[in-house]
């Protein structure tokens, strides 16, 4: 038998093999248009496990709780003597506020939408998209500062340990960046066991926490001289009870870091196991169940945040909060090393850079959630951000940039971390408040009122108060709309359908055919008349040598809302004087003509024959008409669009225009 040798590869074979797989690894498990992407190593499946939903409260709980390592601290040195008290109000905010709030949210948006879903049905067209677009900005803020703030705090807890060597003093930026990448190694490989981690860390660190908060406040109340120093200057620099209340109510906003958590609880709750009778349509028991994820955190995290901003104001000298000290940015660390020993306090520390780097991840899945679900679906992000790991890497990378420009500092990032969770509670206020309106529930909608005025008002005094927040939020907002728009722009010529489907006359209508030529004529659907079909029949006729015997087929599109961008298209056949007509909605005329167009060509094996009139008026405008309002140069971009859709010229649809 002849051998016979390969022969020799190319050059360039090796490196075209290598980039093919290192795109396959790449766009491996590409999420759907709608971004069903549910978390951390969920996966879009009807038979995704389901947990309870207090492990799924510890999933949410990673991110909620994991504030316990800077919040006290960061309170304490926002609010200084005052800050028990401003607490309390940040307390009463939170369970009268934040949990109803999100508990009607959670039952309005039951497959984790969250309440920038409610306010994108509340508010369609171009309008509610830029409306999205920014409120987007604001969650890349609160998850994308999540990531890196806590990423800081870590760092902080690992090098400011007695036992940690001296050579990671100053180092903070490298390590930040190192816990950073590693986030990114275990999203990239893929992360299949966030639950079961997720539990595991929430419960050594709240059973670490209640050891620490026990004995410190034996600590307090054996020994009543650090309360009455406190009492003391609390009095002496504020006067009178009522000005120390007023001072509160002001103060609180800046401890808004205290209410991060619900977003993400939101956003978790297809993970919740419901009862065997729910539907997607009504799942009640994950309704249920995700209601009582959002009370139990914050009960539990209300309890930890009056504790622990008490003991630590009274417990660790003022200086110790100061950029430099020992409690910056790890107040409750600083307490289990004072009262519990280095070697609970290490083990506290262990635990805190676990919690903290794992908060990095659940804002990673609340990202990787978010993105996929709304920009592609606009139109506004490339193909590729459907999948999970190019995300991945360019959040990363964000982070990594943030990190240098922050310089790992926690307390510089606070006041961006605090707007954007400010800025997604008040629009989630504001949701339900337009919803309870809408339900016609006067009551709720008086309730949720006052609730949203309460946290526009924190909010503003936030932004005041730090405002280099907005200002970090302000270029997350102006990079997703550029990049948005100039990606919508881009991805202009392509087919927007997801689907298309014949009824039963218009399958009709493209079946009769005569002489093996299906011919189609563009009709504007705002003119309706006898008159207008019978002088469009005849200018094809007569301009595109139309055969005089060919029995007319019209195509109307209807644009509904031209600022979507994927979308099922239903053809109709109708037959109005005299004519057939196949009648289609789509948001953008020439792509939905030529979606139809290939379909009916897959449908019947026969060639479409496209005939339109030119458009009037400036190209630079009809240009930017089909561009925003869906409209415009019709001929000439469907041939574009049926161009690019279908490279062999053979098997293209003929468009003719006169």
């Amino acid at each position: 038998m002849a051998k016979f040798s390969r022969p020799p590869a190319e050059p360039s074979a090796p490196n075209a093999g290598a980039k093919a797989a290192l795109r396959t690894w790449l766009l491996f498990g590409l999420q759907d248009s709608k971004g069903t992407h549910l978390g951390p190593g969920a996966v879009s499946h009807p038979r995704l496990k389901k947990h309870s939903w207090w492990q799924v409260m510890c999933l949410t709980g990673v991110d909620y709780f994991s504030t316990l390592g800077y919040q006290p601290a960061i309170a304490a040195l926002a609010a200084g003597v005052i800050s028990p008290l401003a607490t309390l109000v940040l307390v009463a905010v939170t369970l009268l506020g934040a949990l109803p709030v999100y508990r009607r949210v959670a039952g309005e948006s039951s497959h984790g939408e969250g309440s920038i879903a409610m306010l994108e049905r509340l508010l369609p067209r171009w309008g509610g998209k830029l409306f999205v677009l920014v409120l987007l900005g604001f969650a890349a803020t609160d998850f994308m500062i999540t990531m890196t703030l806590s990423a800081a705090d870590a760092t902080a807890h690992a090098i400011q340990n007695p036992l940690a060597p001296g050579w990671l003093q100053g180092q903070n930026v490298l390590v930040t960046l190192f816990l950073l990448a590693l986030l990114a190694a275990v999203f990239l490989r893929g992360f299949t066991e966030a639950i079961g981690v997720a539990v595991a860390l929430v419960a050594v660190y709240l059973a670490l926490n209640v050891v620490v908060v026990a004995v410190t406040l034996v600590e307090v109340f054996t020994h009543p001289l650090a309360v009455g120093n406190w009492w003391e200057a609390l009095s002496t620099s504020h006067g009178n009870p009522f000005m120390v209340a007023g001072i509160a109510l002001l103060v609180f906003p800046k401890l808004a870091l205290g209410l991060s958590g619900f977003e993400t609880g939101v956003a978790v709750m297809p993970q919740i196991k419901g009862y065997p009778t729910d539907t997607e349509d009504n799942p009640v028991g994950r309704i249920k169940g995700a209601r009582r994820l959002l009370t139990t955190a914050a009960v539990i995290m209300s309890s930890f945040l009056i504790t622990t901003s008490f003991i630590t104001v009274v417990l660790i000298p003022e200086q110790e909060f100061q950029p430099g000290g020992q409690a910056n940015g790890r107040a409750l660390a600083f307490l289990a090393h004072e009262y519990l020993g280095a070697g609970f306090g290490s083990v506290y520390d262990i635990s805190t850079i676990a919690i903290l780097w794992f908060a990095g991840a659940s804002a990673m899945a609340g990202l990787l959630n978010l993105v996929p679900r709304y920009l592609p679906r606009y139109g506004m992000a490339p193909g590729w951000a459907k999948a999970v790991r190019p995300l991945v890497l360019v959040f990363t990378l964000v982070g990594f940039l943030i990190t240098f420009l922050f310089d790992a500092d926690v307390d510089a990032q606070g006041g961006a971390y605090a707007t954007g969770v400010l800025v997604l509670m008040t629009s989630a206020s504001v949701a339900v408040t337009l919803s309870a309106r809408r339900s016609k529930q006067r009551k709720r909608t008086v309730g949720f009122g006052i609730i949203a005025v309460v946290f526009i008002y924190t909010t503003i005094a936030n932004v005041f108060e730090r405002p280099e927040g907005i200002r970090i939020a302000a270029v997350f907002i102006a990079g997703i709309i550029a990049i948005s728009l100039l990606s919508r722009i881009r991805r202009s010529f392509e087919l927007h359908a997801t689907d298309v489907h014949l009824d039963e006359q218009a399958l009709e209508f493209v079946s009769d055919v005569q002489d093996g030529r299906l011919g189609i004529i563009s009709h504007e659907p705002l003119r309706l008349t006898p008159e207008a079909y019978r002088e469009k029949l005849a200018s094809a006729i007569e301009v595109s040598h139309l055969p005089v015997n060919q029995r007319a087929l019209f195509l109307e599109v209807t644009v509904d809302d031209s600022s979507d961008f994927e979308t099922a298209l239903e053809i109709r056949g109708v037959i109005r004087h005299g004519y057939r007509i196949l009648e289609v909605h789509g948001p953008v005329v020439p792509n939905t003509i030529a979606a139809v167009l290939l379909h009916i060509r897959d449908v019947t094996g026969l060639m479409p024959h496209i005939y339109f009139r030119w458009t009037e008026g400036n190209p630079v405008t009809n240009l930017l008409r089909f561009l925003f309002l869906g409209e415009g140069e019709i001929a000439p971009v469907t041939r574009e669009v049926l161009r690019e859709a279908e490279p062999d010229v053979s098997r293209r649809p003929w468009v003719h225009v006169g």
